[in-house]
């Protein structure tokens, strides 16, 4: 069984914008050269950083600041035994076992996919409990406020596709299942048929290469969603949507630009799906991607959306009239 990601690298030649990005968006520096920045989740994803025209990378999927590996775990031996004869045709392929313990090929895009055993942590953290009509959780002990988020890991990616029919098969053919569809347009995929809504989203628009959309980090809850996105906001990052609730997975979100390449996001409350989940169709639309969602997010010293005059007391009270 596929674990889920245990690493992604990125290329970028915004180096400095890049090292104070993931400072701000809650990872923890593990070490940092001219040519390579190491960070890490809480239950220790790597995120890598490389320059655009590093060596040790295959060919860039587009061009500019992208994503160029994405590193999977799996439980044991036996799965890597079973994913290297499914890989083995795939273009790229190599079987590292005996010296690093991985194999590696190039996905349709020409992304470099690698299989290894997991090596995140299982952490002892937790979201905080809902209040729902009904199902009271959390007496006595009021919601968190976050001043920013820490990450506990990464949660998908999401790709540009121009052979959207090639792309699920190859990934179908690895283990990943169908969880939802965009019929001929994308396909929401996990890595384990128990487990989170997605893991991989592949996205085919008109007229549109294969590419980068965005990586989604997941954090403890909506409640972290939200300082997390006013924290990056008040250092000065731009938001691109958010935050905002998808419809088809459940997911709280709030998505930034990245000077590594598309977007990220902060995402929380995903659905979890097993063997009993039936694969439904979705016709592309605003509201089939956000049930609801700020533009421009949420300015994180005002508490309110950009550029909206805010006075003293309480952001409710009426405002005098300028008339």
């Amino acid at each position: 069984m596929i674990e889920g990601i245990d690493a992604i690298t990125y290329s970028t030649d915004k180096w400095d914008d890049s090292a104070r990005f993931f400072a701000d968006w809650g990872l923890k520096n593990l070490s940092q050269s001219d040519t390579l920045q190491e960070w890490e989740t809480l239950n220790g994803a790597r995120v890598n950083v490389r320059r655009t025209d590093d060596a040790s990378l295959p060919p860039p999927m587009e061009a500019g600041p992208t994503l160029r590996e994405v590193v999977w775990g799996v439980q044991n031996d036996a799965q890597l035994e079973a994913l290297a004869k499914a890989m083995a045709s795939a273009p790229g392929f190599a079987d590292n076992r005996a010296t690093t313990g991985t194999l590696q090929a190039l996905d349709p895009h020409g992304l470099r996919i690698v299989f290894q055993k997991s090596v995140k942590r299982e952490i002892d953290i937790a979201g905080v409990p809902s209040n729902t009509w009904g199902d009271v959780r959390r007496i006595d002990t009021p919601s968190p406020i976050y001043e920013r988020a820490q990450p506990v890991e990464i949660g998908h990616v999401v790709l540009f596709t121009d052979k959207l029919d090639i792309a699920e098969a190859f990934y179908s053919g690895l283990g990943f299942t169908t969880s939802d569809r965009y019929p001929g347009r994308g396909v929401f995929m996990r890595c384990s048929v128990n487990g989170g809504h997605h893991d991989i989203f592949l996205l085919q628009l008109p007229n549109k290469a294969s590419g980068l959309n965005h990586v989604a980090f997941t954090v403890r809850d909506l409640h972290e969603v939200f300082g997390g996105g006013m924290n990056m906001s008040r250092k000065g990052w731009k938001t691109q949507l958010g935050p905002g609730k998808h419809p088809i997975s459940s997911a709280i979100f709030w998505y930034f630009e990245n000077p590594c390449g598309g977007l990220i996001e902060y995402n929380a409350d995903e659905d979890h799906l097993t063997e009993n989940w039936q694969v439904r169709e979705f016709e592309p639309s605003p509201t089939a991607f956000a049930e609801w969602a700020i533009d421009g997010g949420i300015d994180g010293n005002t508490r309110r959306q950009p550029k909206v005059e805010v006075g003293t007391g309480f952001l409710t009270e009426k405002r005098p009239s300028s008339k």
